[in-house]
């Protein structure tokens, strides 16, 4: 009886030690699952406010072009207010804008707004009726990059609640912004290559202009002996071409004239980009880069700028 009764006693305490540590485990993995939905949660969980800052590599002449042209097309991008909408429209250029602090840093400061916005998409907790503004501001950094920071932000006019962007209408906005800039650029860079092959072809015709005339002996050989060449080799028309009419074919190629009553002449090709002046009928053009419906275009003011193809007709 007492071997039997020291036997259940030492059995009796084995499975609480055993109890104990399967206790321990099971509340291990209990926290340990916990965890892991939290932390997942957390990882996956939108930034709102965060806004953007970008380095860009144009000088800030060139930023504060781009970005005046964003801020006057009327259009948010990046948010709606119906399912069926691509942007928000009816956006006007504002000095401030209620929501944002005042600006206390370096850099120019630009506004978007628009009133009356009904439950812009992408904003925190957005709802009711309210106002939507972006801030741009330019901050140049050296001569040849800035820096571009953008916020939104959406304030309800009942409950004046400040509701902040997921990042959507700040990455929207940019792409606009380079659209602009990179247009820009290429426009730059082929007037510069029009201006050269132009410097070229003027350079050759005052030189056949200044080129003596031969003798009449040396003239008769030369003739026989282009004759001669011409019978032997069929030689291209184009290498017949004088200097005069070589540069008259390469300008009617790049020469158009402004179709009546006139046509705007464009920062961007958008139809929605500034207007930098109106060009009467009439006006000869030299185009210096082509896209499908716009041409960049070059006048004898040296303005440049984007017109509508269906603006612009070939020169007499």
């Amino acid at each position: 009886m007492l071997a039997s009764t020291s036997q259940s006693k030492s059995f009796a305490v084995l499975p609480s030690g055993n109890l104990c540590l399967l206790l321990a485990v099971l509340l291990a993995i209990l926290v340990n699952l916990a965890i892991q939905p939290a932390l997942a949660r957390e990882k996956g969980t939108t930034q709102y406010g965060a806004g953007l800052i970008v380095n860009v590599p144009f000088p800030e002449s060139d930023v504060t072009q781009a970005v005046k042209e964003v801020i006057q097309n009327g259009i948010i991008r990046g948010s709606k207010e119906y399912e069926r909408d691509q942007y928000i429209t009816g956006a006007e250029v504002a000095t401030s804008a209620r929501g944002f602090p005042a600006w206390q840093e370096s850099g120019t400061v630009f506004y978007k707004v628009r009133t009356h916005a009904l439950d812009p998409r992408n904003f925190k907790e957005s709802g009711d009726v309210g106002t939507l503004a972006v801030r741009y501001v330019v901050q140049p950094q050296g001569d040849k990059n800035t820096v571009v920071r953008i916020d939104a932000i959406f304030i309800e006019d009942f409950r004046h609640t400040v509701h902040p962007s997921n990042g959507s209408v700040e990455g929207a906005e940019y792409k606009d912004i380079h659209d602009h800039l990179e247009a820009l650029n290429a426009l730059k860079q082929e007037a510069a290559a029009v201006g050269q092959r132009s410097s070229v072809n003027e350079k050759l015709l005052r030189n056949e202009e200044s080129v003596p005339s031969l003798p009449a002996q040396n003239r008769t050989n030369s003739e026989s002996a282009a004759a001669l060449a011409k019978e032997e080799m069929a030689q291209p028309t184009a290498l017949t071409e004088t200097p005069q009419e070589q540069l008259r074919k390469l300008r009617r190629q790049v020469e158009r004239v402004v179709k009546p009553p006139g046509a705007p002449l464009k920062a961007s090709p958008f139809r929605s980009a500034k207007t930098l002046t109106s060009l009467p009928s009439g006006t000869e053009v030299l185009i210096v880069i082509t896209t499908p419906y716009w041409l960049g275009v070059e006048t004898h003011q040296g303005q440049h700028g984007w017109i509508s193809r269906d603006d612009l007709e070939l020169a007499p």
